[in-house]
């Protein structure tokens, strides 16, 4: 096969009129030509840090999407179903990726679960690290978010690190707002990356220390704006990544939009690209090509160097994705799946109001991490305290899926809901049921709509219910991905309409039971403080509010 064009050579910065001679999914041959078709021959884009499942699809699914938009590969830790499956998980999603023409790499899980602060539905020890991280599959330890373990040399911490140094494997990070000297220790243990940096001033500490800026857009956590500037300040330290990428916002587009918007905010066409598409080969040690002689035939056909629509993308020489279509076949996913826990009822969700000082959590738009405040809490005349929707106090509740429990129950101000509930088994890391609604009737009809369902997300407003099933993991869907984009869309609407303010409400849920990211969160076991590292009572100078 043979393919020509202008070919944008991103590692040798320049552009010129060639062609391309393809053989057994391998680029044998690169020649300079005169009279060449009217198109750019650029390499494909790379997420360098994704959580596959929160697309909601399985990798088959999501690749069927992805190529779309001209990206050939990911760099994907799969810690989400790893923490309801342990590593039965990480290898379904192994087998499920090698089904389709599409470049995943995998991480090894460091931190399942994610903290002893919550019930996971699984562990992945030591010896299990070393096993997922001697195939070849897997590329890399993945985010090791116990940086308090890292800081204070906890054993089991430092033992998977030292596996991944001994078998020569990179190691990410996840140290949202790590500064200064702990920021120097955390990197100094060898951790390489980091993709949670939320201010321009904290990556510029990293990158101080040797370490490498993945600059995080996805569904709800958006750092773009305030760190594109690095890209030209930091040639070969920066990559771009999605982290959490939702169905629907995955049909719009993916890698591309970045590179698109980068350029628009005038940084240099080849820095830009060398971040989407040359860093994370180099890094990760990916076997990803770059329009060089005897690499894979991996690379996008783009229309013009402005607009960039891709009009063509391959994967190993055969055409994936041609004029907005992806020609990926779709494969029917088997089910796996861990739920144990029954139908919870409205007087499990009531909440005594210990004194008129309650904490609150406070979600903010486009950021993963929430703050927290003190309030007077609106209460019935059982002297319970409730949701105030007029001021957007709303009750947010964590059930356990795992095993038989009570609920745990806080507040949480930033849905903006008027009436009715949402819920999801989304919720990171341990993807237990959480749900927030303005009243314990809707709340405990969201939970056990998951309950039934074993998994999903749903929005409930009187006597109407929508769901999108999940049955894997409680995690992905098992049905074509574009239409699991219209029932998401769908249902993201409806708790719209129910009042939510937030760009995206099922996927900001799906965070504010992640523990590893400040300030105030909420488990299956209760408030906690990702600050401190410990629980937080939810009224002040009172150690408890169950009823």
């Amino acid at each position: 096969m043979k393919i020509s064009g202008k070919i944008v050579d991103v590692r040798k910065r320049k552009i010129f009129n060639g062609e391309l001679t393809i053989e057994n999914g391998i680029i044998s041959n690169v020649v300079g030509r005169e009279d060449v078709d009217d198109q750019y021959l650029m390499p494909g884009f790379i997420d360098a840090h994704v959580h596959i499942e929160s697309s909601m699809l399985v990798p088959t699914e999501f690749a069927r999407l992805a190529v779309v938009h001209g990206t050939v590969a990911t760099v994907s830790d799969p810690h989400e179903i790893g923490n309801v499956l342990g590593v039965e998980g990480v290898e379904y999603m192994i087998e499920n990726g090698k089904k389709v023409n599409f470049k995943f790499y995998f991480g090894a899980p460091s931190c399942v679960p994610a903290t002893p602060f919550e019930t996971a539905g699984a562990e992945i020890n030591v010896d299990q690290v070393r096993y997922l991280l001697e195939k070849p599959e897997v590329k890399y330890l993945a985010e090791m978010m116990n940086w308090p373990g890292v800081l204070h040399q906890d054993k089991m911490v430092m033992q998977k690190i030292h596996i991944a140094h001994e078998l020569n494997k990179p190691i990410d990070g996840h140290s949202p707002g790590l500064k200064g000297k702990e920021a120097e220790v955390y990197i100094k243990a060898g951790i390489s990356t980091d993709h949670e940096c939320f201010t321009k001033k904290e990556a510029l500490d990293k990158l101080k220390y040797g370490m490498k800026i993945a600059i995080r857009e996805g569904s709800a956590a958006k750092n773009f704006e305030a760190l594109y500037s690095l890209i030209d300040e930091f040639l070969g330290e920066i990559m771009l990544c999605s982290d959490d990428k939702h169905p629907d916002n995955l049909v719009q587009g993916h890698i591309n939009q970045l590179v698109l918007r980068a350029l628009s905010k005038g940084q240099s066409f080849f820095n830009v690209l060398h971040a989407a598409c040359i860093t994370p080969i180099d890094h990760y040690g990916l076997d990803v090509g770059s329009l060089q002689k005897n690499d894979p035939a991996d690379f996008i056909v783009v229309n013009d160097l402005k607009e960039l629509k891709v009009i063509q993308t391959y994967i190993n020489g055969q055409l994936v994705a041609k004029q907005g279509n992806t020609l990926i076949k779709r494969q029917i996913p088997t089910i796996v799946n861990q739920f144990n826990c029954k139908n919870i009822r409205p007087e499990e969700l009531t909440v005594k109001a210990l004194s008129d000082k309650m904490y609150v959590m406070i979600a903010e738009e486009g950021q993963l991490i929430t703050q927290s405040r003190i309030i007077r809490p609106k209460t019935n005349k059982k002297g319970l305290a409730i949701s105030d929707s007029e001021n957007d106090i709303l009750k947010i509740v964590v059930y356990n899926r795992y095993k038989t429990s009570l609920p745990a129950v806080g507040f949480i101000q930033g849905f903006g809901l008027k009436e009715g509930a949402i819920a999801s088994t989304v919720a990171h890391d341990s993807h237990n049921i959480i749900a927030v609604g303005v009243d314990d009737l809707s709340i405990c009809k969201a939970i056990n709509t998951m309950v039934k369902a074993q998994g999903g997300v749903c929005a409930t407003q009187g006597k109407k219910t929508e769901i999108l099933p999940l049955p894997i993991a409680g995690l992905m869907s098992a049905e074509d991905g574009y239409q699991v984009a219209k029932a998401y869309e769908s249902i993201d609407q409806m708790a719209k309409n129910m009042g939510s303010t937030l760009v995206s409400p099922f996927m900001t849920l799906s965070f504010m039971a992640l523990l590893v990211i400040p300030k105030l969160k909420l488990s299956d076991k209760g408030l906690f403080d990702g600050e401190s590292f410990c629980f937080h009572p939810l009224f002040e100078d009172k150690p408890d509010s169950r009823n």
